[in-house]
């Protein structure tokens, strides 16, 4: 019986020591504390291939058309859950045409838009541009304040301006640049849209407006060119 009471004694002290260890360790652990002002998708890069819509005659894309896009958005919730935002932000843009339409100048310096025949050689022939753009959009998505992989849906437009370009035609001896287009439109709008979970997303942005304005022609026929850009895009913070 005495041995008895001395184990039970030694069983209740380890008991107490166990639960006050227990309790030191939940008072000197680090709170989870949760941000229930969190913001969602703030900084944003993408890739794109650029197809290109309502052409003229025989205009043909050759070689990869690409894009690259990064910046930051404002992300501004509008509801208590914090599902629904509106942003607003500012970015960088630059996109590659590559083509059989030609772009130079004759001797006034007055513009001159051409098809490449198909017999022509050359090495290349692209236009190049570089934008600073402003997308505005509206946000929707599974986000909680704990919770980082989520479905998305955002929508909207985005401005843009062409502050840099250059049309580069090069073949064996011969090399051709142009960087005065006056035809050229250098105010851009896009309709936008993002679909997608976690950190992959596939984004469609479509332009509203034509590359060249009206007096951009080939034989009588408006040049134009509508680009379509496809791709993925990354979110972060």
């Amino acid at each position: 019986m005495k041995q008895l009471m001395i184990l039970l004694g030694l069983l209740m002290t380890f008991s107490g020591n166990a639960q006050s260890s227990d309790d030191d360790r939940k008072e000197n652990a680090i709170p989870t504390v949760v941000d229930s002002l969190y913001r969602e998708d703030q900084f944003y890069i993408g890739l794109s291939f650029n197809l290109i819509n309502n052409e003229p005659a025989d205009f043909t894309q050759n070689g990869f058309s690409g894009g690259l896009h990064l910046g930051f958005i404002r992300d501004m919730p509008l509801n208590k859950r914090r599902n629904k935002a509106i942003g607003v932000g500012l970015g960088f843009s630059t996109n590659t045409y590559n083509s059989n339409l030609f772009i130079g100048e004759d001797e006034d310096g007055n513009s001159i838009y051409s098809i490449l025949d198909s017999d022509v050689d050359y090495k290349s022939n692209r236009l190049n541009t570089n934008l600073i753009e402003m997308p505005i959009q509206y946000r929707w998505r599974t986000s909680t304040a704990t919770k980082y992989n989520f479905w998305r849906i955002y929508t909207g437009i985005k401005l843009g301006y062409i502050y840099y370009y250059k049309a580069r035609f090069e073949q064996a001896n011969n090399t051709v640049v142009q960087t005065s287009i006056p035809e050229l439109n250098k105010f851009r709008y896009s309709a936008t849209l993002t679909l997608g979970n976690g950190s992959f997303n596939a984004f469609v942005q479509y332009n509203l407006n034509t590359l060249f304005d009206k007096s951009a022609q080939i034989n009588g026929e408006s040049v134009n060119l509508q680009p379509i850009k496809f791709g993925i895009e990354f979110y972060l913070l």
